[in-house]
């Protein structure tokens, strides 16, 4: 019965144990004696069938993503920032100008123009979704702005400590897709308004790789990846987007898309921030294949391979094409080669 394992495969084998590589890491060369019908070798590994996945490693960074510039708006100084690493939440305020709040919302729509009564659009139910999810009812939930909205939002500003004008004014309010982990101030308490306040980021830890485009045919979404952390640990993650635009490379460096890996458990991360990783992208698999350790083939002088069949107490050459390098193993075919047997390999 055929038994099918997975193994893992590293690219960056292929450049080190294919063609002349071989003869380089002691498995025989071209220039060296053929092996002896009749000699024994020292050990021997079986022929297995089995699952190649050929991975390659490439280098990632893991943090909270990319970071976006908030800058305040309105006239005023700016009396308190939330600080670098804080969490905020929908209705909590991020800065203050002139002591007074501007909270977070959550939506993909910026507040781009007054909403008053009377205002439609989608904005405005964004608006009213923020509003119904912070507790204020009183209103229906649609695209349009009446009066029952504005009496709402009188009683939200009231518990602002803003003025209670009915209205939401652009600069109000911050919007984001979700809460907000402040990245970095990028300016102090008692700045005039008007320009960058703070840099902030997601509250979920993903991995971003700037990938080589020559390796962009391993970058697909919704892919499954392998992570090794700086510890020596490892994590799985899914690849969430893949760039379109390629940013040039400058001198030796190459060309790249950016990569966006999401992890899925994160308290296997630690504190971990900006931190360096290694990531495996699965380029292809090669199911139902045989395959034997690297060790096993023996350079021919014809630029061609073979192994050693040991069999009771009798050894014979058999000629293989060879496929995918892995870790250790090498996928490879040729007539007389079939499951169970085996091959000689040094000891």
């Amino acid at each position: 019965m055929s038994r099918t394992r997975a193994v893992v495969l590293g690219v960056t084998g292929v450049a080190v144990v294919a063609g002349g590589g071989l003869a380089a890491a002691g498995l025989g060369g071209g220039d060296g004696p053929a092996a002896a019908h009749g000699a024994l070798p020292p050990a021997t590994a079986p022929v297995e069938r089995t699952t190649l996945v050929e991975t390659r490693k490439v280098e990632g960074t893991l943090g909270y993503g990319t970071a976006h510039t908030v800058a305040s708006a309105g006239r005023g100084t700016l009396t308190w920032l939330a600080g670098a690493g804080a969490v905020v939440r929908r209705g909590r305020p991020v800065y203050r100008v002139d002591d007074k709040p501007v909270p977070l919302l959550y939506g993909a729509l910026p507040v781009y123009r007054r909403l008053s009564d009377g205002v439609t659009g989608a904005d405005v139910r964004q608006f009213e979704e923020n509003l119904r999810a912070l507790g204020y009812t009183g209103f229906t939930v649609d695209r349009t702005y009446g009066s029952a909205t504005a009496a709402a939002v009188k009683r939200w500003q009231e518990d602002l400590g803003v003025a209670e004008t009915g209205e939401l004014e652009p600069g109000a309010v911050l919007v984001a897709s979700g809460e907000i982990r402040v990245a970095e101030r990028k300016a102090s308490v008692g700045d005039r308004t008007g320009g960058p306040a703070l840099t902030y980021t997601g509250t979920t830890r993903v991995v971003g790789v700037d990938l080589d485009v020559q390796y962009q045919r391993l970058a697909k979404k919704g892919a499954e990846v392998r992570i090794e952390l700086p510890d020596g640990g490892t994590t799985k993650g899914t690849i969430t987007s893949v760039g379109k635009v390629a940013k040039q490379g400058h001198g030796d460096d190459p060309t790249t898309i950016a990569v966006t890996i999401a992890v899925r458990r994160q308290r296997p991360l630690g504190s971990y921030d900006k931190a360096p990783v290694d990531v495996h992208l699965t380029a292809t698999r090669h199911p139902d294949v045989l395959a034997v350790p690297i060790s096993a083939l023996l350079a021919r002088g014809d630029g061609g391979y073979e192994v050693q069949v040991v069999r009771d107490a009798g050894v014979r050459t058999v000629p293989v094409e060879t496929g995918v390098f892995t870790e250790g193993k090498v996928e490879v075919s040729g007539a007389g080669l079939a499951e169970g047997m085996r091959v000689g390999v040094p000891a």
